[in-house]
């Protein structure tokens, strides 16, 4: 959360050389942060608890008029709160041109960055990797209406594959081959856009990583992979921190927060997809604290209602 939006040498110099080391307050300037208390969660965890409540409350669907419904209302809260971690560009065009009359399916089509992505943790615990394109579709069917197009479709399949896949066993390199494969069937989804293939660029991100030289390879994931808002560049940048530390989670978290950029969302999606790899006992007692003590979330029921549903699926 406090070093959303900054540039990697901006987060340096603010948390010192080796980045961000744990749970910290948003500085007095920052420009939608302002005034939150250490720990804080973000619109990436807020909107993913937001979609798998309406997942479990569907039975494993998503109405569109439901989630652009329930989209609006989060905003409205947040405005009302005075936050401005509000709702991103690709999501508020989308909802503007259904409010204009658009259908679903072109409400969606210019929806290229990464709020797809950062919000479909909840398919990955709803959907088994055993019928790899059902997965994708799914995760189509929850990106449709804000970002509809094939790069944004790729990048949500590639972390929901790779939840998945860590659920069942797989360890981080493992869940990252699979969800190289789901962005490659997701990018054939949706409407083309000139976009960096994602599968592609997750794949060579992961080789840049070198477990020798992590100073260096974050600067790599900075300078060459990217952490904009874009999905082919925020994506890969998640998987690249998950290669170099695939033993330790909050490492993970901590390195995905330090990069600069839309550091937040990067550090979301590594954490959702180290987190299924390990578990809540990989991340420090203090931090699980300190996560449950100033959010007020209700995790536990979310991923408990999914879960069920994901057996319902695999016994079918």
């Amino acid at each position: 959360m406090p070093s959303q939006l900054m540039s990697r040498s901006e987060v340096l110099t603010r948390f010192g050389p080796g980045g961000v080391t744990g749970f910290e307050p948003a500085a007095a300037a920052h420009p939608i942060a302002a005034g939150l208390p250490a720990g804080t969660v973000t619109d990436d965890t807020d909107q993913a608890l937001l979609l798998g409540r309406l997942l479990v409350a569907g039975r494993g669907r998503l109405a569109p008029a439901g989630l652009a419904s329930a989209l609006q209302e989060w905003e409205d809260r947040m405005r009302a709160a005075g936050s401005l971690d509000l709702l991103g560009p690709s999501t508020r065009g989308a909802l503007a041109r259904l409010r204009a009359g658009e259908s679903v399916a072109e409400a969606g089509r210019f929806g290229a960055t990464n709020g797809a992505a950062m919000r479909v943790a909840g398919v990955g615990i709803l959907m088994p990797t055993g019928d790899l394109p059902a997965l994708v579709d799914r995760v189509a069917e929850t990106a449709r209406l804000t970002h509809n197009t094939g790069v944004a479709i790729a990048g949500a399949a590639a972390v929901a594959a790779a939840v998945s896949a860590a659920l069942e066993g797989a360890t981080v390199a493992e869940s990252t081959a699979v969800a190289i494969e789901a962005a490659r069937l997701g990018a054939l989804r949706g409407y083309w856009v000139a976009a960096g293939q994602v599968a592609a660029r997750i794949r060579w991100a992961v080789d840049l990583m070198d477990a020798r030289r992590p100073a260096e390879s974050l600067e790599w994931v900075y300078e060459l992979v990217g952490t904009s808002l874009a999905s082919q560049e925020s994506v890969p940048a998640a998987f690249a921190v998950l290669a170099l530390y695939p033993g330790d989670p909050w490492q993970a978290c901590l390195a995905a927060a330090s990069l600069g950029g839309d550091s937040d969302t990067i550090a979301a999606m590594a954490g959702a997809v180290a987190g299924a790899v390990h578990g809540v006992d990989g991340f420090p007692p203090h931090a699980v604290e300190t996560v449950r003590r100033v959010n007020d979330l209700d995790l536990e029921p979310i991923a408990a209602g999914l879960l069920v549903l994901r057996r319902s699926a695999r016994a079918g």
